[in-house]
C-alpha cells in the first residue's frame, strides 16, 4: 500500500485525464491520497474532489504565496468552515517562503500564525510548506506550541539538523521524488531519521522524480520515492510502504487503513 500524502490532484493540469489518473494510481497500489489546497478556491475544490473519491482526502490552506497582500479577516472564516468538511484530514499548505525578492515576510508570518490557531481550534494537524525561512518558521512553531501541535513538513527541504528539530516538534518528513535527484539531500536526511517519522509524496503535478523529471508529475510516481526510502534504509518495499502508511494513517487519524 503506496501513500501520496500531498498531490495537487484536483489542480487544472489533472482537468483533461483526472479519472484516467486516478485509475492509474489505484492499479500502482496507492491507498491513500492527500489533496491539500492552496486557497479558499483550491481548498474547495479538494474537499469536493474528496467527497467524490473514497481513497482521496482533502487539506484546507493558505498558501504563504497567496499572503502578498492585505487580506481579508474573513477568509479565515471561509478556510474554518471548508475545514470542518468530513473528509478534511488537516490544514494546509500553509508556512513561510521567502525565495522570491518581493516576498512580505510579515504577512505571511502573520497568516501562517492564523493558520496554526485554526488548526489548534479544530484539532488537526498541520501540512507545512517551507523554502529559504526555516528559522523563522521553527520559531513561529516553537511560539504557538501546544500539546496537539503535529503535522507534516510538506516536501522537505532542510538538512538532518533541521528535520530533528521539526521532529522535536511533533513534525514528520514528508520525502518528495527529489529524493532521487543527484545532488539532493533528502538520502542522507533518510539514513538519519527513524521511519516512523518518515512518509511519502509527490507534489503532483510538480517535481517528477528520476526517470520522469521534467515531465508532468502523478500520484503513482509515489512507488518510486517508496523505493528509494526502502533502498536506504534496507527494508523490502512492502514493509517500507506499510510502516510509511501507518504513519500517515496515524498523523491523519484515518481507520481502516
Amino acid at each position: 500500500m503506496f501513500v501520496d500524502v500531498h498531490c495537487h490532484l484536483s489542480f487544472p493540469d489533472f482537468d483533461a485525464d483526472r479519472q484516467e489518473i486516478i485509475r492509474e494510481m489505484t492499479a500502482a497500489g496507492v491507498r491513500l491520497l492527500v489533496d491539500p489546497g492552496i486557497d479558499v478556491e483550491t481548498s474547495r475544490k479538494s474537499v469536493e474532489l474528496a467527497a467524490s473519491q473514497p481513497m482521496v482526502y482533502a487539506n484546507v490552506g493558505l498558501h504563504p504565496h497567496e499572503t502578498g497582500l492585505q487580506l481579508p479577516v474573513s477568509i479565515f472564516d471561509e478556510l474554518t468552515a471548508l475545514a470542518r468538511s468530513r473528509k478534511v484530514v488537516a490544514i494546509g499548505e500553509t508556512g513561510l517562503d521567502y525565495h522570491y525578492p518581493d516576498c512580505n515576510p510579515l504577512m505571511q508570518q502573520e497568516a501562517f500564525r492564523a493558520m496554526l490557531q485554526i488548526a489548534g481550534t479544530l484539532d488537526l494537524p498541520v501540512v507545512i510548506h517551507c523554502r529559504e525561512a526555516w528559522e523563522d518558521l521553527l520559531t513561529i512553531l516553537q511560539e504557538e506550541k501546544h500539546s496537539s501541535m503535529r503535522g507534516l513538513m510538506h516536501c522537505f527541504s532542510g538538512d538532518t539538523e533541521i528535520a530533528l528539530r521539526c521532529i522535536r516538534l511533533g513534525f514528520a518528513i514528508s520525502i518528495p521524488g527529489t529524493i532521487t535527484y543527484k545532488r539532493s539531500l533528502l538520502p542522507e536526511v533518510v539514513r538519519n531519521i527513524p521511519i516512523e517519522h518518515l512518509l511519502t509524496e509527490t507534489d503532483s503535478p510538480y517535481l517528477s522524480p528520476v526517470p520522469f523529471r521534467g515531465k508532468r508529475n502523478r500520484p503513482s510516481n509515489v512507488r518510486l520515492v517508496t523505493e528509494a526510502i526502502a533502498g536506504i534504509k534496507n527494508m523490502t518495499l512492502e514493509e517500507c510502504a506499510g510502516r510509511i502508511a501507518g504513519n500517515a494513517a496515524r498523523i491523519f487519524r484515518i481507520e481502516g487503513m
